[in-house]
């Protein structure tokens, strides 16, 4: 199958397009699709990208009457075109991000309200804990594929050595961190040198301490920085700070620049997603050293909300095939595509169907149960995600210096604040 005129004159790009196989017949399902659906993709990546094709070549094959094109582009060149083919000439299916990310597009009603297929059974039951994440006025407006869970990361034989628990509150991970400190050691390892790190940080102590609705009001620009309730959290921070948990000059490092610090045992955790696991692997940490906790409790009263930063599919509002476009949602969500997309040698991610399996993999059992039902305050999508890109830079940049200079808080909040009222 060649690729359309109209497809390739939509972006300049990697494109590919996945032809029917040869092998597919007529088996009665999904007969009543025709046409062409295209898809429009930023899954660049070996991986990443063999997995697209893959999940377009097997619903091809499933609607012998559907012929399915997909459109590869570079992840950084679509963050640029998103907006002009949506608006020019959209595919039939897009990939994008939840929460904040998707909503200038949702304003500008570029993407198809999908609400609908939110309140069939098998995806309102098996993807609750996504939902919302892509959810805006009420509103669903696309559909997850994959997500990954954030947490403490840690050297369990340190700790075994030192007597320590896992901590389940604030007190707990203080007194932990100064048994670690009177050992010699720090308690994290972190590299800030670009800037994102740190808003992991400031994300956890913020939902911590006042959860997940404030922490969405306050990156959607509705709360002032000045605050006493911000300032609150960056206090709660501060007591870290104070303590000295953190390595020295990690403001020099990248996060892969810091890993050895908590493989060599100089410090003993490390606040990461769960793409950190197979580098602190391929270091040299073994399972037997290696566990995970969630970032623990500050506020009793707060309910635990997650960082799951999450991948997404939509439908443009000026897509030609919307009932095909719907039926790739729906077999993108299923139990079934959800293992095979998610496992080790395809995305290495999290299913985001309750009722899909991770396999035997420590870490990810461990990531998937807490995402599945372990974070009933809900889904953030990182500060980056859930911040207007220009906001997010200012912040981080606050977040980095505020950890190196503490005493500078009032000049940072008072710029904080005054980039929330000329950007929102």
């Amino acid at each position: 199958m060649q690729m359309t005129k109209r497809t390739a004159a939509a972006v300049v790009a990697i494109s590919s397009a996945v032809a029917m196989p040869a092998a597919a017949q007529e088996n009665g399902n999904g007969s009543d699709l025709s046409g062409t659906l295209t898809i429009f993709s930023d899954m660049s990546n070996p991986a990443p990208r063999a997995v697209m094709e893959d999940m377009a070549a097997r619903f091809d094959e499933m609607h012998p009457n559907l012929d399915v094109e997909v459109t590869i582009i570079d992840r950084e060149a679509y963050k640029t075109q998103i907006r002009n083919f949506l608006s020019a000439d959209p595919p039939d299916v897009a990939n994008w991000y939840a929460a904040n990310r998707m909503r200038p597009y949702v304003d500008a009603g570029l993407f198809e309200d999908v609400s609908d297929l939110w309140d069939e059974p098998e995806i309102q039951e098996n993807l609750a804990s996504t939902e919302g994440a892509l959810t805006l006025d009420g509103k669903q407006w696309g559909v997850p594929y994959t997500y990954y869970q954030w947490g403490v990361y840690y050297r369990e034989d340190i700790y075994e050595e030192l007597g320590l628990e896992e901590p389940q509150d604030w007190e707990t991970l203080k007194s932990n961190c100064q048994a670690l400190i009177d050992s010699g050691r720090k308690c994290f390892a972190i590299g800030t040198k670009f800037l994102w790190t740190a808003a992991g940080w400031f994300d956890y102590i913020n939902l911590r301490t006042h959860g997940y609705d404030f922490h969405m009001q306050l990156t959607a620009g509705e709360i002032p920085w000045t605050d006493d309730r911000v300032r609150e959290t960056f206090a709660n921070w501060r007591e870290l700070i104070n303590m000295g948990a953190y390595i020295d000059n990690h403001q020099s490092y990248s996060w892969q620049e810091a890993l050895p610090f908590m493989v060599n045992g100089d410090a003993a955790a490390y606040l990461m997603g769960n793409f950190a696991v197979a580098p602190m692997r391929e270091a040299g940490l073994t399972d037997d050293q290696l566990d995970f906790y969630q970032f623990p409790a500050i506020n009793p009263d707060v309910e635990m909300a997650e960082e799951a930063p999450t991948d997404t599919f939509h439908i443009p509002s000026g897509a030609d095939n919307k009932e095909a476009a719907r039926e790739f949602l729906r077999f993108v969500v299923s139990a079934e595509n959800q293992t095979r997309i998610n496992a080790a040698d395809g995305l290495g991610q999290l299913p985001v169907n309750s009722a899909a399996s991770v396999g035997d993999d420590e870490m990810l059992q461990e990531g998937f149960e807490l995402l599945s039902s372990g974070a009933p305050g809900g889904l953030a999508q990182f500060f980056d995600r859930d911040a207007p890109a220009e906001m997010a830079s200012v912040a981080m940049e606050g977040f980095q210096e505020f950890m190196v200079f503490p005493d500078n808080l009032d000049d940072i909040l008072q710029r904080l604040e005054q980039a929330r009222q000329r950007i929102y």
